[in-house]
C-alpha cells in the first residue's frame, strides 16, 4: 500500500501525500522519518488539505515544545491550526 499511496503522491495528489506523510511518521511501510512525513504534510496542506493543516500545526507545536529542531517555530505551527 505504501508504494501506490507513494506513486499518487509524487504526482501530487493531497490526499496521499497526506497519508503517506502518516506512514512516514508511523515507520509503516517505510523508514521512520518525522522530515519527511512533515515536508509531505505541508505539500498536502499548501493544497488545502484540512487534515494535513491540522496534523502538521499539531506535530510542530509538539515537536517545538519538546524542544526538537524542527523548522518551525510555534508562531509557525499555529498558523496550521
Amino acid at each position: 500500500a505504501a508504494r501506490l499511496y507513494r506513486l499518487a503522491a509524487d504526482q501530487g495528489d493531497a490526499d496521499a501525500q497526506g497519508n503517506v506523510a502518516l506512514l512516514y511518521l508511523q515507520g509503516r511501510g517505510v523508514p521512520e522519518d518525522i522530515g519527511e512525513g512533515c515536508r509531505l504534510f505541508r505539500l498536502a496542506a499548501e493544497q488545502g488539505d484540512v487534515r494535513s493543516l491540522l496534523n502538521l500545526g499539531l506535530i510542530l507545536l509538539g515537536e517545538a515544545a519538546a524542544g526538537r529542531a524542527l523548522p518551525a517555530t510555534p508562531g509557525e505551527a499555529a498558523r496550521f491550526l
